[in-house]
């Protein structure tokens, strides 16, 4: 298999898993058969063993996935520890809400087009630029602490909006395009698990910090310094990263990309997209309804209901279920006794009816409070803390909240990954995914800023997601396939078959052709 740049090559004897060649056929072969599998030689490459182990070689989907999700634990994940404590961390819930809003509306734009920044830039220059952008908007905070400057939380916002839309869509790119067909749904489980494991060891900070404040109060400095430090991290460690044209798999194939990306070619390639799967649109609906409870959930059930140790707690058991949710959900996406296609129907019926209890549980709770109570200044609201009686069961819906929400963005995932797997195209679902959530999450906070009634929020995020789901149905049923062909991933790039399949299997196609 020739690639640029690697003119020299290792060999290891393998079996090789069934692909689907251009004529659709699938081919399993023994070791025998497949002969040996070639990768690069070099440092990348090497494995090291521990007994009968062998760890995965550096330059491999799960190294690398790894190295992303550490990036995403550090900076993504500090972020959602801060918002889950309400309005940044603050008692003026304004400065984030603000700051929110001016985040999420650049975060819409840029994100829409990341795809082709992306793709352009590569992966590891994507994934740092985007780290810088957290760091400042935390440092923002810290500094309202003190300051009460509204200027700079609001700049900072937009500025992560800017960095965060191409971090995500680089995640995504690597998260859904790096596995193949059959480990989708675990890579994106071990994503989600692991980044949402920043945010519960985040939110074991304020926890910690705040463990005896039974006032509702601003989070200390030392919460913030912290962040601001592992933010830092997770942006250096991006550097760490391969370039997606050396990632091999195990099997000896590689990523599907442009070998020679342009501006042009990528800005083209954007549009591109709808011209070949015009379907993405019936997503949209769900993309926009990805971001839109967390508003309702940070800021209007745990930010206005709770007091500051509580809402710490409450914050890591949240982020906790989002970890079970991906569990359940990414291994279930990958189970090998059930066609893709009937794991696909089975998902959408688990997503509405789960989407049906919990916010039906949600409408019970929400009966018991009003914006205008806990807003009134003559009667103060007296928040809740863990030690009084009637916490557990909105401790449970909070958690399940958490669970729904990693329920809800692995399956939009797993869906998209089921699509293609052509990176390049990949990345600009992704792109899609974060512009269109960070459209309806702009909207949302300004709800909130505006002092839209609790209710009105609740019924807005219940409604969104039942009929967002309803909406993408028709690409379950009929886009949805048990397997994309090589073939049809190829259109979108111009690598040929000889650049991504191991040799064995290139010439295991060649044979199935003459005897068709």
């Amino acid at each position: 298999m020739a690639t640029s740049g690697d003119n020299e090559y290792s060999e290891k004897t393998a079996a090789v898993p069934g692909v689907s060649t251009p004529t659709g056929h699938s081919q399993t072969y023994s070791a025998e058969e497949a002969g040996a599998v070639r990768k690069p030689t070099g440092w990348k490459y090497k494995q090291l063993r521990i007994g009968n182990f062998k760890f995965p070689w550096y330059a491999s989907p799960p190294i690398q996935l790894l190295i992303v999700s550490l990036v995403c634990f550090m900076c993504p994940g500090m972020f959602n520890a801060l918002n889950g404590m309400g309005g940044g961390g603050q008692v003026d819930k304004s400065a984030g809400d603000k700051s929110n809003v001016a985040l999420y509306s650049t975060f819409a734009v840029v994100g829409f087009f990341a795809g082709t920044f992306t793709n352009k830039l590569g992966i590891r220059t994507a994934l740092s630029f985007g780290g810088i952008g957290y760091s400042v908007y935390i440092g923002s905070f810290l500094s309202f602490s003190h300051e009460h400057n509204y200027g700079f939380s609001i700049f900072a916002g937009a500025l992560l909006g800017v960095c965060a839309g191409i971090l995500w869509c680089a995640q995504g790119a690597i998260m859904m395009s790096y596995p193949p067909e059959a480990s989708k749904g675990r890579y994106i489980s071990w994503f989600w698990m692991i980044f949402n494991l920043g945010a519960v060891i985040g939110s074991l900070i304020p926890l910690g910090e705040n463990i005896h404040v039974r006032t509702n109060s601003t989070v200390s400095d030392g919460t913030y310094i912290g962040f601001l430090v592992l933010t830092i991290i997770g942006a250096l460690l991006a550097w760490t990263l391969v370039d997606a044209k050396d990632v091999v798999r195990d099997d000896g194939s590689r990523i599907i990309v442009m070998k020679h990306p342009s501006w042009k070619s990528e800005i083209l390639g954007l549009w591109e997209t709808f011209g070949t799967d015009p379907y993405i649109v019936f997503l949209f609906p769900m993309f926009f309804a990805s971001n839109w409870f967390y508003t309702y959930h940070f800021n209007d059930v745990n930010g206005a209901y709770f007091n500051t140790r509580t809402r710490a707690l409450n914050n890591t058991l949240y982020y906790i279920m989002q970890i079970v949710g991906a569990f359940v959900f990414g291994y279930a996406l990958d189970q090998p006794q059930f066609r893709r296609t009937t794991r696909a129907k089975g998902a959408w019926v688990s997503l509405f009816i789960i989407m049906m209890v919990i916010w039906g549980g949600g409408y019970d709770f929400q009966k018991g409070y009003t914006r205008a109570q806990v807003s009134d200044k003559e009667h103060p609201f007296v928040t809740k803390d863990w030690t009084d009686s009637g916490y557990i069961g909105p401790m449970f819906l909070y958690m399940f909240y958490g669970f729904s929400d990693a329920a809800w963005q692995t399956c939009v995932y797993w869906f998209m990954g089921a699509l293609t797997n052509n990176s390049r195209k990949l990345a600009n679902f992704a792109g899609f995914y974060k512009g269109i959530q960070s459209a309806g999450a702009a909207i949302t906070w300004r709800l909130d800023d505006l002092g839209v009634p609790y209710m009105n929020m609740f019924a807005s995020n219940w409604g969104l997601l039942a009929g967002s789901l309803l909406v993408a149905l028709p690409v379950i049923l009929l886009k949805v396939e048990d397997t994309v062909s090589l073939e049809k991933d190829l259109q979108f790039t111009d690598e040929t078959l000889e650049d991504v399949v191991p040799t064995a299997q290139l010439k295991g196609s060649v044979h199935l052709d003459e005897n068709a």
